[in-house]
């Protein structure tokens, strides 16, 4: 007469072990949760710093553009110009042209499609790429803008650039069909043979040219800074993870809840079956 009893116990036997296994697979479930909110706060906090890093370089090239010029630096401190520490100084400098290499740059501006004219600087201390300014493309023939290429001593100031190595968007620069999409300054001086060349350009200020062209002073001075947007949306993604891993939480222990009093049902019914078999007729 304790089959019934048995057949209980060996109904509930399965849930439970079922349960038991699943334990080990709940704690690495909400192990892993945990680690997911964990990288979505880092990720927000990297916003944060790299929007405070942001700022302060927006705040060091904006004191830069509007400081004296002083001359562009010398060889002797070539090797350690870097974007961090002289993009956008103004800067000076005093040569004479080498019009035959200029090099014609395709270019986007407020003006329209065209090209930059990047022209060596011959100066005392060596070649400088000077980008002097933005052509249409129907100047795009030195001929077509001959006023505007001084032949004797010439003086430029303007903003100390860093080389822009590759080419452009989805393009590349092709030296030997003389196609360029990027101010590469090693590559112009090794496709015009240009040696001593500095590693940075310069672009020219808006002092007009005679004749009209090139067209200078239309570098674009634009910092993007979507990281306090970028460090809201981490944030958020982390706080709604963290909310739908507690109620989940919650969700189980309650679920957890309901099969232990499930199991205590079926305890007592097992041990009423067992007392009620025991007992004397």
């Amino acid at each position: 007469m304790s089959a019934p009893a048995d057949r209980a116990g060996v109904t509930d036997a399965p849930g439970r072990r079922r349960r038991r296994a699943l334990r080990p697979a709940t704690l690495a479930i909400g192990a892993a949760w945990v680690a997911c909110v964990g990288v979505l706060l880092a990720l927000g906090v990297w916003q944060v710093e790299r929007r405070a890093w942001k700022l302060d370089l927006i705040d060091r090239v904006e004191q830069r553009v509007h400081a004296d010029a002083v001359p562009a630096p010398g060889p002797a401190a070539w090797p350690a110009i870097n974007r961090a520490d002289d993009e956008y100084r103004r800067v000076t400098a005093s040569g004479r042209f080498l019009h035959d290499r200029e090099t014609l740059v395709q270019a986007l501006t407020v003006e329209g499609p065209g090209y930059w004219v990047v022209t060596p600087l011959q100066t005392a201390d060596g070649v400088l790429l000077i980008n002097r300014g933005f052509v249409p493309s129907e100047r795009r023939d030195a001929a077509s803008r001959a006023a505007g290429n001084p032949d004797g001593p010439a003086a430029v100031a303007g903003l100390l650039r860093i080389s822009e190595p590759g080419g452009g968007f989805l393009r590349h620069n092709d030296p030997a069909a003389n196609r360029w999409y990027s101010r590469d300054v090693a590559a112009i001086a090794a496709a015009r043979g240009l040696p001593g060349v500095a590693p940075f350009f310069i672009d020219a200020d808006a002092t007009p040219n005679p004749g009209g062209y090139p067209v200078g002073g239309l570098t674009v001075i634009a910092f993007p800074n979507n990281h306090l947007v970028y460090a809201l949306t981490w944030f958020t993604l982390a706080l709604m993870l963290a909310g739908a891993g507690l109620q989940r939480l919650r969700r189980g222990r309650g679920e957890a809840g309901a099969a232990a009093a499930r199991d205590a049902e079926w305890d007592h019914r097992r041990q009423s079956r067992r007392g009620h078999e025991a007992s004397p007729l």
